[in-house]
């Protein structure tokens, strides 16, 4: 028996101090699409390109999107909120209003998003009250110019520039240490 030493309304709270990136996970099924907005999303490796996302234990669309064995991630621009609070409800028909295309899988890649990534289904492992979901990059959409749309601390918020260029000093570290 695990006893548990960490409160779930704090955990919460301090994690909600990590901003993330807002998505939508899609796919399709050769009938009807499926599609959830997931904040649990990550890339996870270069050789071979993985990305992982992590849909809850419960989730209705998740069954939908494991039993297509493909899926896509639309990375959300900033005025995509109303989008990402439609896929973010329960029994909606969440593609009744939105205008989408299929990525090479078949999978929706929605309109006005970043970009997106068509995977393969490459394995799930069980996490706790989720699922931890790799997938296999298989195709990746253009990028948009646009800014992203981000979640902290319980609401939507967006990047701001950082200013003037400082010629690499607070560059990220290459490609070999982050990922």
């Amino acid at each position: 028996m695990t006893v548990r030493t960490v409160d779930p309304a704090r955990f919460r709270t301090v994690l909600g101090h990590f901003c993330t990136g807002v998505t939508v996970i899609t796919a399709h099924d050769g009938v009807a699409p499926a599609g959830f907005a997931c904040q649990s999303f990550a890339a996870l490796s270069l050789d071979p390109p993985l990305v992982l996302f992590c849909p809850a234990r419960h989730s209705r669309t998740w069954p939908a999107i494991r039993d297509a064995g493909s899926f896509a991630v639309n990375v959300l621009a900033e005025e995509q909120r109303e989008l990402s609070a439609v896929f973010g409800t329960r029994g909606t028909d969440k593609f009744g209003s939105v205008d989408w295309s299929p990525a090479p899988s078949g999978a929706p890649v929605l309109a006005g998003a970043l970009t997106w990534i068509d995977c393969r289904l490459e394995a799930v492992h069980e996490a706790g009250d989720h699922y931890v979901v790799v997938g296999e990059v298989t195709a990746l959409g253009e990028q948009s110019s646009g800014r992203p749309l981000l979640f902290y601390q319980g609401r939507y918020t967006t990047t701001e520039p950082v200013g003037a260029d400082l010629g690499g000093l607070l560059a990220w570290a290459g490609p070999d240490d982050w990922l």
